[in-house]
């Protein structure tokens, strides 16, 4: 099989804990034929079918030297059996640009995966909308009155960005107030951004969990990403240290409601993100956390990826 990964350079990765290498690395592992293009490339003209600029890999087990480049090629999308969408946030209009060229590939017959219609349809904050049983009392909006309202209600807060990732941008505000107009300034630019705004769950001491869904069904272990030194943030990009742990009761009773579903609009890989009982975001784009919970609980997380693709050929 060959397999195309479009993703971030080559030369970014940090290979030890990279979930796009451990996902490479799996499928060289099986014989498949490993390959990679930078978004950038990706292009579409007039009489011929949607191709990229295409790095043949070979994966050399050297911590340092990774891979190694056996041919750069044009190559049409449709000509490889699984196209794997890696690149990392931020969903911008680049990003959102480069979904429809997929689609565009897909109807070509490539076999894509995520669903480049389904990373359009579903914003990793805005998601979990459709699932409000599952969710903290949480509320959207570009109003400040609105936010202000929110706060008298439920005291302690946080507010972040529709576009954030890793953690930016994200703030929690107290029963007390404090700085709450000078957040809401920030982040909503004066009425023109929207902002969402959720009660802030004391559970984030025990971690904001990533509960991972492959081809529909949840992995069995999760990575509880644990807020260190006086942060209310687990993102791993702001300093969370990340413990993999079973799933619990409720994990798994959200992941099973919403697996069959994600998976049917062509969500091969999905990652929950749950703080205590509640889900707060479902996150499409690149979703992480294979090499930690693989190192730690022995659970080869690439490998049941690497079986789910393989069954949707």
């Amino acid at each position: 099989m060959q397999m195309l990964f479009v993703a971030d350079p080559l030369a970014s990765f940090k290979i030890y804990k990279d979930t796009t290498f451990a996902m490479m690395r799996e499928a060289q592992k099986r014989g498949h034929q490993v390959s990679a293009c930078e978004m950038s490339t990706v292009c579409w003209q007039q009489g011929q079918p949607v191709s990229a600029w295409v790095q043949d890999i070979q994966l050399t087990g050297d911590h340092t030297e990774w891979y190694r480049v056996s041919e750069t090629r044009r190559a049409a999308l449709k000509s490889f059996d699984a196209v794997v969408m890696r690149k990392d946030p931020p969903f911008d209009s680049e990003y959102f640009y480069a979904t429809h060229l997929l689609s565009q590939a897909e109807r070509e017959g490539a076999k894509v995966f995520n669903s480049p219609a389904a990373l359009r349809n579903h914003p990793e904050k805005l998601a979990i909308l459709e699932f409000p049983q599952f969710i903290a009392p949480t509320l959207v909006t570009k109003n400040e009155q609105d936010i202000r309202a929110f706060h008298a209600e439920h005291g302690d807060i946080i507010l972040k960005p529709l576009d954030g990732m890793g953690g930016m941008g994200i703030f929690k505000v107290g029963a007390d107030g404090l700085n709450l107009g000078a957040i809401i300034e920030t982040l909503n630019q004066g009425g023109q951004q929207t902002v969402m705004v959720q009660k802030f769950l004391p559970g984030i001491a025990q971690g904001d969990k990533r509960v991972l869904l492959i081809g529909g069904k949840p992995v069995p272990y999760c990575l509880a990403r644990i807020p260190q030194g006086g942060e209310v943030r687990g993102n791993l990009a702001a300093g969370g240290k990340g413990v993999a742990q079973p799933i619990s009761t409720r994990d798994r009773e959200i992941a099973e409601a919403l697996g069959p579903i994600l998976m049917a609009r062509g969500l091969m890989l999905v990652g929950l993100d749950i703080i205590g009982d509640s889900l707060t975001e479902i996150n499409v784009t690149s979703p992480t956390c294979f090499q930690e919970i693989t190192d730690q609980m022995g659970c080869d997380v690439a490998a049941l990826f690497l079986d789910a693709v393989e069954a949707a050929l």
